[in-house]
């Protein structure tokens, strides 16, 4: 039974907010009222309390209130007692037969009260006759019928890894509908070795937990941690509510990107081509997403391995870049730094060896080199010192080292790899004036390479070798009628020593041609050996002569030797053919007419020249040159007769012109050309209305070539204009020279014996005109020998009736004169002149003028 406690007070103490929920609901609540005013108007009440816990069955006794009210229970029921409740739900019910206040319906705290503490179901017990009321309370007791509960089952944190320890974490409260000890009293988290649990009470005495970091987290050890979060009330007997804490560790770049090496060894060939794999290096990270993204480079490398690798920065793959030689680097050491999306790196070194081939050659480097030794040197002089080496390794740098064996030289070896190229017989110079040393050098790899070194080792000379002339004698021919300095031959004498020692130097013996020394005629350059004819010479006057050479060589002491020079004098075709007929000059050339009607070997014309000079060079002959149409037409060889070559044709034009070219026998043969035009017309007498009238067709050209025509007449006309303007000077410069020429004048000196009358007979000479000429003298020859001949003035013209003859033979003559060289033999006349040696450039010595008997172009002089 349920204590019940009596306590008085006043009537109508009760929940206010029970009340206030019942003023308006029923009448009962109305008659309440009134007989709480009634109860008012009589006086004080006593409010009666008692407890009962809840969840008691339906019937169980609360109280007696007979008995706590000292009534008679038998009375209760005359008295019309009931029990009236101040809430919407009567729990309780009075039995009027015993006074027995039971439970009507079973009681939930929870559901009736919440969390309110107490928990009171207030009623009134209402008696009449006299009317009575009495105030009862009951209070409802709560059991721990009531677990903790959680508002969900499982609770997620997302914790960064790397909190500092102490960090905090509120938990969600645990919901009990018991209150007091039944209520929550205590919070429990699993075992864990990251997390504590704090249990903390609020200010209305609730308990509520918090999350402590009592170990840092590490993504990497533990991604998620499942804990267990365990609530506790004070009940008898207790009970529990449970919840899961799953706690995802948030990754942070806490970690550094890991080589699953820290160093890489890889061998390498040397010579390995362009993009082969030398090995791949791979770096993890602990950490995820971006922090896990890994990429690779260079550390501190030399800027060489940089050329020679190359690095993949993705895959860590490292291939070949460059040319890997064994020879510049035996290893390479290469640091590669891999770098994670968090910008932490990390190292590792990749050794690659290279291992090598026999791809280097050996070297021969020279340290001392004699180029020049005497030929008499003695046997084991040394001559050069040199080394080989090879870049390789193993057998493929060792070496060995050899020459040719045709050569007066051997190797010793000296120091490592150190060889002296020494002489090992006799020397002769002239025999082998150099030698060219081949040092062959052979590793011993597989293949086996080789170089070769080429020295090269000249003799140096004695003088032990006179010059000695490539022929025994020389025979020289000379035509005739050259020009002075003419060059006849050369002397060549060779002298087997060198430098001063071969240095030839030529000279001519002491001489005469006829009565003249052979100075006066012949000059041999000292240097070269050239033979030059210092005058003209005349092939009937002179057939030939001789001269001894003599060659010696500037070593000390010198040493000569002499050979015989014999000078041949050859006539000289220099008459070209003159044509008589027809006439060649400056008018317009004759025409000749041929009847259309003329048959084959019909005799148009003849063409008449004479050659002046005699023998076979005076044989001539005729040929047909250029011809408008060469069939119709032949001229006779040797006659000169131009003979139609067949019947003439009506196609055949009317205008036709012939080049006749006339040539000598002579070696080199001379020529000239006649110009012959021919008509052919249908009868003599109307050929000048066939000239006149020629052919429309004919002068219907085209337009372009009309165009050519004129041009050509144009520029035709400037040179004719050209041409008379120079002629009109020249020949106004030669009147002037003519009639200031003075035979007597100071700067000219000449042989009494010199012919004053070109007319006069020269004898048995065959040129009928004397020159006078300038003579150089040789400055580098030490034998003041003549050099170079130059004419300087002709003799005077002369007057042509003077000597006699027709006009018609003065023309002859003049064109065969116009047609000869243009030097001719004649006496030497020396013009000396002194000057200052003070005198400056541009100071004027002297002045040459000459005068030419010829006319026109033919007139023109020119010096040099």
């Amino acid at each position: 039974m349920a204590a019940a406690a009596l306590q008085r007070g006043p009537c109508f103490r009760s929940d206010p907010g029970m009340a206030g929920g019942m003023e308006n609901r029923s009448w009962k609540r109305q008659v309440l009222s009134f007989f709480l005013c009634l109860c008012v108007s009589l006086g004080a009440c006593e409010t009666i309390r008692y407890s009962v816990p809840e969840e008691k069955k339906s019937g169980s006794l609360v109280a007696n209130i007979a008995k706590d009210l000292k009534l008679d229970a038998g009375k209760l029921s005359g008295r019309s007692a009931r029990l009236v409740s101040k809430s919407s739900k009567q729990y309780f019910e009075l039995n009027t037969g015993s006074g027995d206040v039971i439970i009507k319906e079973k009681i939930d705290r929870e559901d009736l009260c919440g969390l309110r503490d107490p928990c009171l179901l207030q009623f009134e017990i209402v008696l009449e006759n006299p009317l009575q009321l009495y105030s009862m309370e009951v209070q409802i007791n709560d059991v721990n019928d009531n677990s903790p509960k959680f508002s969900k089952n499982e609770f997620v944190f997302k914790i960064p890894e790397l909190l500092p320890v102490n960090s905090r974490f509120h938990l969600e409260r645990a919901q009990d509908l018991d209150i007091g000890t039944n209520g929550i009293q205590s919070y429990a988290i699993s075992s864990n070795e990251h997390f504590s649990l704090d249990v903390l009470s609020r200010g209305d005495g609730s308990k509520y937990a918090e999350l402590v970091l009592e170990k840092q987290l590490d993504r990497e050890e533990q991604a998620q941690l499942m804990l267990i979060l365990t609530a506790a009330d004070g009940g008898l007997p207790q009970r529990t509510g449970t919840a899961r804490v799953r706690v995802n560790v948030l990754d942070n770049n806490d970690n550094f990107p890991q080589f699953s090496q820290s160093v890489y060894k890889v061998q390498l060939m040397e010579n390995s081509p362009k993009g082969t794999l030398v090995t791949k290096v791979e770096a993890s990270d602990l950490d995820q997403g971006s922090n896990a993204e890994i990429t690779y480079s260079f550390g501190q490398v030399p800027d060489r391995v940089l050329t020679l690798f190359q690095l993949n920065p993705f895959t860590g793959e490292i291939t070949v870049l460059g040319i890997i030689d064994f020879e510049d680097a035996a290893m390479y050491e290469i640091e590669i730094q891999a770098t994670d999306g968090g910008g932490f790196t990390s190292h590792c070194k990749v050794l690659v060896q290279i291992k090598d081939m026999n791809d280097n050659a050996p070297e021969v480097t020279l340290t001392s080199l004699t180029s020049t030794i005497p030929e008499d040197s003695f046997p084991e002089t040394v001559v050069a010192l040199f080394s080989v080496s090879d870049r390789d390794s193993g057998d493929n740098g060792r070496t060995l080292c050899s020459i040719q064996d045709n050569v007066p030289f051997a190797l010793k070896s000296t120091l490592k790899d150190y060889y002296e190229l020494v002489t090992q017989k006799p020397l002769d110079r002239e025999k082998v004036p150099e030698y060219n040393i081949t040092i062959t050098a052979t590793d011993r790899g597989t293949p086996r390479l080789t170089s070769v070194r080429v020295i090269r080792v000249q003799l140096s000379d004695i003088n032990d070798n006179p010059p000695v002339f490539n022929e025994s004698s020389y025979v020289m021919y000379l035509k005739e009628n050259n020009p002075p300095g003419l060059l006849i031959g050369t002397v060549r004498a060779a002298d087997l020593d060198t430098e001063q020692n071969a240095k030839v130097t030529y000279s001519a013996l002491p001489g005469n041609i006829g009565d003249l020394p052979f100075s006066s005629s012949i000059s041999i350059n000292s240097e070269n050996g050239n033979v030059y004819a210092l005058q003209s010479l005349d092939y009937e006057q002179t057939r030939d002569f001789q001269v001894t050479v003599r060659a010696a060589d500037g070593g000390f002491p010198p040493l000569s030797s002499e050979v015989i020079v014999r000078v041949v004098i050859i006539d000289e075709n220099d008459n070209a053919p003159f044509i008589l007929y027809p006439l060649q000059n400056s008018s317009s050339p004759a025409t000749d007419l041929v009847p259309r009607s003329a048959e084959a070997g019909y005799l148009v014309t003849k063409v008449v020249a004479v050659d002046g000079d005699s023998g076979q060079n005076s044989w001539l002959s005729y040929q047909l040159l250029k011809a408008t149409d060469p069939s119709l037409f032949a001229v006779g060889l040797q006659t000169g007769e131009v003979k139609t070559s067949r019947p003439i044709t009506s196609p055949d034009s009317v205008k036709q012109k012939l080049i006749v070219l006339v040539r000598d026998n002579g070696e080199p043969p001379r020529s000239t050309t006649s110009t012959l035009n021919v008509l052919l017309v249908d009868g003599f007498s109307d050929a000048y209305m066939q000239l006149l009238d020629v052919p429309q067709e004919e002068e219907q050209q085209d337009t372009l070539t009309l165009y050519l025509v004129i041009s050509l007449s144009f520029i035709s006309f400037l040179f004719l204009v050209s041409v008379v303007t120079i002629i009109a000077v020249r020949l106004y410069k030669t009147r002037q020279c003519r009639e200031q020429y003075v035979p007597s004048s100071r700067t000219f000196y000449s042989d009494r014996n010199f012919p004053t009358n070109p007319a006069e007979p020269s004898g048995t000479g065959t040129l009928p005109q004397s020159y006078c000429y300038e003579v150089c003298l040789s400055t580098g020859s030490g034998t003041s020998e003549f050099k170079f001949l130059r004419p300087l003035v002709p003799a005077i013209p002369f007057d042509p009736t003077v000597a006699g003859g027709s006009i018609l033979d003065f023309q002859i003559n003049s064109q065969l004169k116009g047609k000869k060289e243009s030097v001719r033999e004649g006496r030497t006349s020396v013009s000396e002149d002194s000057i200052p040696r003070s005198s400056g450039e541009g100071c004027i010595v002297n002045k040459v003028i000459g005068i030419n008997e010829n006319c026109g172009q033919n007139g023109w002089l020119s010096y040099q």
